[in-house]
């Protein structure tokens, strides 16, 4: 029997503002716009690792996120580095799940109030 599969295209943020958004994540991430992107445009894809989709809205989030995204550092850099670097872009601590022992992660909101965790990568895991 033939095993059939997907490929995700792209992860899409509902969003008021795609561009401003999309540039927060292309800093946080090291994505890169499309080239034909405008300021103006409804829709902004950025290019990296995962495409990420950022698309106009006439309505505001009003719910948790039922899908988010998990990000870890890259290149040496630690969870809490990356929290830290993050802050800096625009987000925000929503919840602090750091353990005493080092485990745990942190959830944060980007500019638009959207969920996603920064855990701790493998190389510092181990």
């Amino acid at each position: 029997m033939a095993v059939h599969m997907i490929d995700v295209h792209f992860v899409t943020f509902d969003c008021a503002r795609p561009y401003e958004l999309a540039t927060f994540w292309r800093d946080a991430t090291g994505g890169e716009l499309h080239p034909e992107t405008q300021k103006d445009h409804d829709e902004v894809l950025l290019q990296g690792r995962v495409n990420l989709l950022f698309i106009k809205v006439p309505e505001g989030k009003s719910t948790k996120n039922r899908v988010h995204l998990d990000v870890t550092g890259t290149g040496g850099t630690t969870r809490d580095q990356e929290v830290e670097r993050l802050l800096g872009l625009g987000a925000t601590v929503f919840e602090d799940r750091r353990k005493p022992n080092g485990g745990g992660w942190v959830t944060m909101l980007d500019p638009e109030g959207n969920e996603f965790c920064v855990c701790r990568a493998e190389y510092e895991r181990a």
